[in-house]
């Protein structure tokens, strides 16, 4: 998982806990976590396209949820960072060197290796789907959302 989903969720987090009220611009977000602010922007559009934040052009906009934090899940973010795709990409290996030229029927049933990290990367994509943002909002320290009220506040 590339750090894009790390800085998405912290954003998304600091977006809740500030309230949908005001926009935050991605510079200011960026400022928060000492990110480069271009880049994080990619990602807070990835975001857009995936209907979890809104934007507002301007002087004065920015980025803010776009929906409930209870409606957006953690495999939402992932998702929108990472794209839909696998994170196992099989590449049918067994075929070559001592498999290669072998009855095809020896590779009719998927490979086990397969078969074992899908079902493991299936029970991760349930997990993700079962948190929500606001699971995520009520679960961190009463420091962290004071600190970042404050921050913003200025």
């Amino acid at each position: 998982m590339s750090e894009g989903v790390e800085w998405a969720l912290h954003c998304c987090l600091t977006l809740g806990w500030l309230g949908g009220d005001r926009p935050v611009s991605a510079a200011k977000l960026a400022a928060t976590f000492e990110l480069p602010s271009a880049y994080l922007n990619k990602h807070l559009q990835a975001l857009v396209r995936a209907g979890i934040l809104a934007s507002s052009p301007g002087a004065r906009g920015g980025f803010r949820l776009d929906r409930p934090a209870e409606k957006i899940t953690l495999l939402d973010v992932v998702t929108a960072i990472e794209g839909r795709e696998g994170a196992f990409r099989c590449t049918e290996i067994r075929r070559r060197g001592a498999g290669a030229g072998r009855d095809p029927q020896e590779f009719a049933r998927q490979c086990v290796i397969t078969t074992g990290i899908r079902k493991a990367e299936l029970a991760w994509r349930r997990e993700l789907a079962s948190q929500t943002l606001a699971d995520m909002m009520a679960r961190a320290p009463a420091a962290a959302v004071e600190r970042t009220r404050q921050w913003y506040a200025v």
